[in-house]
């Protein structure tokens, strides 16, 4: 029984684009596997604490040895932590805001993200775990546009899932949502839609992809 955690992390409910997406994914993930679970995980309506001193240096303490103080500050972090350990797959909804993430989920990555256990380890906890990205953006950041290279919040995606926490990512990028919104962006509307329908396919798609891969 396959396991997916799914993250939303868009303040815009159910306008957002990137939640529809993520939706999208986990309904295929549901159509392959109807008796699996789903971890769900709703960063804008539920937001985790951004991290603090105590939380953060109690992960460099045995659990036997923590003061009770320090127990409580991470109970949070280790509720996270075995989520994302438990879940065969993970799915994240990250918009791009203000051209990084939400700061939602920076939180919630930074309770993540924990030295020992799966990042500056040898056997890293969350190594190898696929996970897609769903990186919604108002505009285009694509090659040969205006706003080329102001795009931070894949790179830095790129470096934290990747690179140091080892999982396996793949990006679906849904472009130029805020087109049917601005009449300055209604001849980018043609390219939004041809972007929106691109995305539901390989939400679809990489679902069906990675049920089938771990029901092998």
């Amino acid at each position: 029984m396959a396991t997916l955690l799914h993250i939303d992390s868009s303040l815009n409910g159910e306008g957002s684009h990137s939640r529809k997406v993520t939706a999208a994914f986990r309904k295929a993930w549901e159509d392959q596997h109807p008796e699996g679970k789903v971890i769900y995980r709703d960063l804008a309506a539920n937001p985790v604490p951004h991290l603090d001193a105590l939380t953060y240096y109690a992960s460099f303490v045995d659990p036997a040895e923590r003061t009770p103080e320090q127990s409580a500050a991470f109970a949070l972090r280790e509720e996270l932590l075995a989520e994302s350990e438990a879940a065969d797959a993970i799915v994240i909804g990250a918009p791009l805001y203000n051209y990084g993430v939400t700061s939602g989920l920076k939180a919630w990555l930074d309770h993540i993200i924990t030295i020992g256990r799966n990042v500056l380890t040898e056997q890293p906890t969350l190594a190898g775990k696929p996970v897609v990205v769903v990186s919604s953006r108002g505009g285009s950041y694509a090659p040969g546009t205006p706003e080329h290279g102001n795009d931070y919040a894949q790179p830095y995606l790129e470096l934290v899932l990747r690179d140091k926490l080892g999982l396996d990512v793949e990006f679906i990028i849904p472009e130029l949502t805020l087109a049917p919104a601005y009449d300055s962006m209604k001849d980018l509307v043609p390219l939004f839609e041809e972007s929106r329908t691109k995305a539901f396919a390989e939400a679809e798609a990489k679902a069906k992809a990675l049920a089938t891969r771990l029901a092998a």
